[in-house]
């Protein structure tokens, strides 16, 4: 079975399809645009293309600009995204906010650091994979 939080969405989907049919063929292997799809929706552990879609649909999409809210090294905040990059085969997108009011990050009385821009990995559900110490998300964020 897939898991639904490393999912694109459909319009990466779509590329990833694209770009298996034109390496397949470079091998000699000629499929069509819809057997690509399918294809890719096996690779993802679901059983059709179909499925896939209705997967990557309640995915979360951000774009540069989006107003946010979450939580960062479990601290709360609001902030706008000033920069989104997808990585490698588009499981994961390193963004970076800018905090609408400086956030302290350090949970002790005696000691603070003050962030108001950070950058972070998140995965397609807005969840970073590194976690804190007491095994949170190191961010997670969603749309405000």
């Amino acid at each position: 079975m897939t898991r639904s939080d490393s999912i694109a969405p459909v319009t990466e989907l779509k590329s990833q399809a694209k770009r298996l049919r034109e390496a397949l063929k470079t091998t000699g292997v000629f499929v069509s645009h819809s057997a690509a799809l399918e294809l890719l929706a096996r690779q993802h552990g679901v059983r059709d293309w179909n499925t896939l879609t209705a997967i990557a649909g309640s995915r979360m999409h951000l774009s540069v600009g989006d107003r946010v809210k979450g939580r960062y090294l479990g601290q709360p905040f609001t902030a706008q995204i000033r920069g989104l990059t997808v990585l490698g085969d588009g499981a994961q997108r390193r963004l970076t906010l800018q905090f609408d009011a400086p956030v302290d990050v350090v949970r002790f009385d005696s000691f603070s650091a003050i962030r108001q821009r950070v950058t972070g990995v998140i995965g397609w559900d807005g969840r970073s994979t590194r976690c804190t110490s007491d095994g949170e998300p190191q961010l997670v964020v969603q749309p405000a």
